[in-house]
């Protein structure tokens, strides 16, 4: 089960990082949306992923001051 989410997810990946690159190409009008909503995605993704990171770095240094 676990398996066809995580290829289901690929797939989506997939497509939008196509989409992006067709809306790039001046592709149309739905593929801006979807490369817009790709975008704003991976922006979501890597926001989490710095914080995620900051917590971490309170956490070591509160543990090492502690």
């Amino acid at each position: 089960m676990i398996g066809v989410l995580l290829v289901g997810v690929l797939v989506l990946v997939l497509g939008g990082c196509g989409c992006v690159v067709w809306a790039a190409r001046g592709g149309p009008p739905w593929t801006h949306r979807v490369a817009a909503a790709t975008q704003a995605a991976g922006s979501l993704v890597r926001w989490y992923s710095r914080e995620q990171r900051r917590v971490d770095r309170r956490r070591r240094d509160s543990v090492e001051d502690g």
